[in-house]
């Protein structure tokens, strides 16, 4: 969720007065809407905005992987240490089932191919991250009846590939969209998957419901209670 959308220049204006309010903050980060990497040129931008503003601050960036890959370097470069990357599934089929299709620059992809496709370049970047020495965390969209059995398998997946840490997200249906008829996970099956896949990668618990804008501590209620970070967001 997000209130608006930000340029560049308008993102590391928004870092600069929440730091100035907030000189606790030690995280920035760039979640959205949408992939950060679908325009590449502004998410870099914003980063190396932000890093100038503040040398020492954490830089994390999430995304989907599709188009992950080809910026690994320039996200080292710029400094960028914690790298977040959605999987939703690791076997085609499921995957064929989560999204409708995938466009890879002008070509558009569906089903199982599309499935396929993004599941390579998840993997190849979770693969390149750890090659550079960034921390990878794998968040996993629980969808009941599509991939909830699929979840520690995900896990397993992610561990085999030397990813350090987990985020089991329930789904938020939402009317009139591909899976606004499924449920959302009850707390039972969210704390029975989450106990499964650590088996294979330790699990991140403390995040209840993230905004791509929200700035201030965990502690405070902006992202959950129980946590002391402090962080902000950029957004593109």
């Amino acid at each position: 969720v997000t209130s608006r959308l930000m340029t560049p220049e308008q993102a590391a204006a928004h870092f600069q007065h929440a730091l100035e309010r907030m000189p606790f903050i030690s995280v920035a980060g760039i979640a959205g809407p949408g992939d950060p990497f679908c325009r590449p040129e502004l998410t870099l931008e914003t980063l190396r905005r932000v890093r100038q503003i503040c040398p020492k601050i954490i830089l994390c960036v999430s995304s989907n992987g599709l188009n992950l890959p080809d910026h690994v370097g320039d996200l080292t470069e710029i400094g960028v240490r914690f790298v977040t990357v959605t999987v939703n599934a690791v076997d085609p089929t499921v995957g064929a089932r989560i999204y409708r299709h995938v466009l890879d620059g002008r070509r558009l992809l569906r089903s199982r191919e599309a499935s396929e496709l993004l599941l390579a370049r998840q993997t190849e970047a979770v693969v390149a991250l750890k090659a550079r020495g960034v921390t990878v965390k794998v968040n996993c969209v629980v969808v009941p009846g599509v991939n909830d059995g699929h979840v520690p398998e995900v896990a397993r997946w992610a561990a085999g590939l030397g990813a350090d840490i987990m985020n089991c997200i329930g789904l938020i249906p939402v009317p009139d969209t591909p899976l606004g008829d499924r449920p959302a996970p009850s707390p039972g099956l969210m704390e029975s998957l989450c106990r499964e896949a650590g088996r294979y990668l330790p699990q991140m618990r403390h995040c209840a419901r993230c905004r791509a804008d929200a700035e201030g501590l965990l502690a405070e209620g902006v992202f959950g209670a129980g946590s002391r970070h402090a962080c902000t967001a950029a957004l593109v």
